[in-house]
């Protein structure tokens, strides 16, 4: 019977071809569109079923695209961990840390996975060595104490260190090389650069209640950072820390960035400090400092252990500005 029915079926397509081709190439059309219609709505059911057992298999990506903030989910998700005040080092860390994202640790650039972090210190800590980086941007970020239970690390009194460390027992100081290092839209209590040199130091736009800027000329070479083929750049936006630092910790190796950009940061409770740089450009723009003490109380010094060759010192005010 059914072979029948199927003998009959390929008759009257043959039939209606014979009688009128346009008509069967419609019917065939309107089953190819029939056909087509299916297939892309399975294709759609099936990607979205994809990505609803993705987001259900990581909970940290359904906390992110529920609001939270990297540090907020990272919270949530260790609440009652066993990491509860420990370190957690290497290939431990949990994989979905990482410094694109804003996540607080100790990164060996150009490396976005921390090398080290632990639950209970909201440091975000970059260590420089032999490597050359291309870039490292920090931008649209709050630290120190000014945002809510917040606190510095234990004995430290700077909310923002960058720079090299000085020489001491058993350790070769060392300095941070930048092409161009530029700090822009910065909200500090106080703010210090001293024991730096540059080819060309751009000083403008700053306002500050009570400021010394008194770098001396010298012969700091114009600089930049090649290295061939150097490390990926290193780029995080947003996020909430009790302090950055931006360092060359190693004894006798200095670490190497070709762009530094650090830009539009909020502080409060420290020193924002820049030591032992040696760059071909660096431009201080557009940054507030006051603690609200008064003109005679120099918040923002450029000190004169800064180095220049050539030096802009255009529209630096001094205004009442109070504590962040």
């Amino acid at each position: 019977m059914a072979v029948l029915l199927a003998w009959e079926w390929v008759c009257a397509q043959g039939r209606l071809l014979r009688s009128s081709p346009l008509a069967f190439y419609r019917m065939l059309g309107a089953r190819r569109d029939w056909v087509a219609a299916k297939v892309a709505y399975l294709q759609e059911e099936s990607g979205k079923w994809k990505v609803l057992f993705a987001t259900i298999k990581s909970p940290y990506n359904f906390l992110r695209m529920m609001g939270l903030s990297p540090q907020m989910a990272i919270g949530v998700l260790f609440v009652g961990s066993a990491a509860g005040g420990g370190v957690v080092v290497n290939e431990t860390v949990f994989s979905e840390r990482s410094f694109s994202r804003g996540d607080a640790g100790v990164y060996t650039a150009p490396a976005d996975i921390p090398t080290s972090y632990s639950d209970g210190d909201n440091t975000l800590r970059v260590d420089l060595g032999a490597t050359e980086v291309g870039e490292i941007t920090i931008e649209n970020v709050t630290v120190g104490t000014a945002f809510a239970g917040s606190t510095l690390p234990s004995g430290q009194t700077s909310v923002i260190v960058v720079g090299g460390t000085a020489d001491s027992t058993g350790f070769t100081g060392t300095y941070l090389e930048v092409g161009h290092l530029k700090v822009n839209r910065w909200r500090c209590t106080t703010f210090d650069m001293s024991e730096v040199e540059a080819h060309t130091l751009n000083i403008r736009y700053n306002a500050s209640d009570g400021q010394s800027i008194g770098p001396v000329a010298g012969t700091p070479r114009a600089r930049a950072i090649g290295g061939g083929n150097r490390a990926d750049s290193m780029v995080t936006s947003g996020g909430t820390y009790d302090q950055i630092v931006i360092g060359a910790p190693n004894s006798g190796v200095n670490g190497k960035v070709d762009v530094l950009k650090l830009s539009n940061i909020h502080t409060k409770g420290g020193l924002c400090k820049l030591s032992r740089i040696k760059a071909g450009t660096i431009d201080i723009e557009f940054m507030e400092t006051g603690a609200g003490d008064g003109f005679s109380t120099k918040d923002f010094v450029i000190s004169s252990s800064a180095i220049y060759k050539n030096f802009t010192n255009t529209d630096n005010v001094e205004v009442s500005v109070s504590p962040p």
